[in-house]
């Protein structure tokens, strides 16, 4: 095999606020043969997230934090250009933690095979893969939602909240978005059919959610946390369910996360707040894709991706989560 380099992006400091160029060191080795049950993947498509500025931070979570010294932890999508391992063989395409870097060598420890003939790849890192996944597990089996039910979604144009809320329109809901910006709530509106639309950055949330959730809320799908949350809050309905996917508005915070100010609400309204980790969900990953893959195929659910050229970007692109410039599912191909 001719030598090949790999370009890396490795986590050399814990983040403060937002996450620069300075908090990785990229470097560039020599890419190694597979050993006895190992592959060589090229990466071809990085999944950029959220979670991925909590993984570079110390302290107990649901997994482990980036080691310093260790490759960016990042989920993609390649194709395996050599195997010692009896279930891959060369020219198989994969999904599993890659990491942040032109190639993976290793054991394939919760890797699966995928069709590149079926959709584009990068639509395995979205609706079919991870976000999906999260969207369909934390909506059915945490927010429980019923026909006829209110279902509020904040972060609704980025990757996870955009698959919940067709998949609340599927269960027979009115879907109300929370998103930032004219196009990304026209898009919600027009293209994905929701309900309603409120722009947190044209108007008070407030305001918007005694327009569009006159009856109140009976599930409210949140991934931002914060301010918005606290707004939410105060319109449940009795026995509704917030659902904690994510809080992207404190990801980056310098001081301590701002807890919710209205969580009483979840007393009068005998509501229930509930964490989700999609990891909890593994052993149904199957199921969901199958009927995720349906709804794709006759066009009940849509799915966008927001995808950026070039590995040497990626801290800055990385930060386009945190700014609200993506657009979709934030994908950045090798």
């Amino acid at each position: 095999m001719t030598a090949k380099t790999n370009r890396r992006f490795l986590l050399s400091k814990r983040p403060v606020g937002a996450v620069t160029r300075d908090d990785f060191t990229f470097e560039q080795v020599a890419v190694g043969e597979p050993a006895a049950g190992q592959v060589l993947v090229k990466n071809l498509y990085l999944s950029l997230d959220p979670a991925m500025r909590g993984w570079m931070n110390e302290g107990k979570s649901y997994i482990p934090p980036v080691g310093l010294g260790q490759v960016m932890r990042a989920l993609g999508v390649g194709e395996v250009i050599a195997s010692q391992h009896p279930d891959y063989a060369v020219g198989d395409h994969v999904n599993g933690a890659l990491g942040v870097q032109d190639y993976y060598l290793g054991e394939p420890q919760g890797f699966y095979k995928i069709d590149p003939t079926l959709v584009p790849l990068p639509r395995y890192l979205s609706a079919l893969g991870m976000t999906g996944m999260t969207a369909y597990f934390a909506l059915l089996d945490v927010g429980q939602p019923k026909a006829g039910d209110t279902v509020v979604i904040s972060g609704a144009a980025g990757a996870v909240g955009s698959i919940a809320g067709q998949i609340a329109k599927l269960k027979g809901c009115r879907v109300v978005g929370i998103a930032g910006g004219a196009q990304k709530c026209a898009y919600l509106q027009d293209e994905l059919g929701f309900d309603g639309v409120i722009d947190y950055k044209a108007e008070d949330v407030l305001d918007g959610l005694k327009r569009e959730c006159p009856k109140g809320v009976d599930v409210y799908f949140d991934n931002v946390g914060g301010e918005i949350l606290d707004a939410v809050l105060s319109r449940l309905n009795f026995k509704a369910r917030v659902v904690i996917c994510g809080a992207i508005s404190q990801y980056n915070n310098k001081q301590a996360v701002k807890g919710p100010a209205n969580y009483l609400a979840l007393l009068v309204n005998r509501a229930r707040m509930e964490g989700f980790v999609v990891m909890d969900h593994v052993a149904e990953y199957g199921k969901a894709a199958q009927e995720i893959a349906g709804w794709l195929a006759s066009g009940k659910v849509k799915s966008k991706e927001d995808v950026v050229e070039g590995l040497e970007t990626f801290p800055e692109t990385l930060l386009k989560l945190f700014s609200g410039e993506n657009f979709g599912k934030l994908v950045l191909k090798v």
